[in-house]
């Protein structure tokens, strides 16, 4: 197993890990750009808790909830690119959505910072009221 120092130093490894960085996430404000533009071309998933997702989601996220994404596959376009996202980078939900997702052949990127970031980039939001 390589030491910290030594795969800092593996610099082909180095700019694989970042170009699948860069790859395999999207930012806020180009996701938002998509949005605008082509609304129509991408999935956006809300793998977080449904009262977050009612408290305030992306335009277009539809609320699939962590536990329930195999379940729930039938909502998804397999011919869109689907965009997932969760509380913020710390939690994995999004990462081990992504890989169950692409497991199946859908093909899927991580919203890079997820909703803590959207949010904090003031970009719109959604409200539901979950008392109706």
């Amino acid at each position: 197993m390589f030491s910290h120092s030594e795969i800092t130093k593996d610099l082909s490894r180095a700019k694989k890990f970042f170009e699948n960085i860069i790859s395999y996430t999207v930012g806020p404000y180009t996701l938002a750009d998509i949005i605008e533009q082509y609304p129509d071309k991408i999935n956006i998933v809300d793998v977080r808790e449904y009262e977050d997702y009612l408290d305030g989601h992306i335009p277009y996220a539809m609320h699939i909830p962590y536990k329930e994404s195999s379940d729930n596959l039938e909502m998804l376009d397999k011919s869109k690119v689907t965009v997932i996202y969760t509380y913020s980078d710390t939690c994995p939900r999004a990462y081990n959505t992504a890989l169950e997702l692409i497991e199946k052949h859908y093909p899927s990127v991580i919203l890079r910072g997820g909703f803590k970031f959207w949010k904090k980039s003031e970009l719109d939001i959604i409200k539901n009221d979950s008392s109706n």
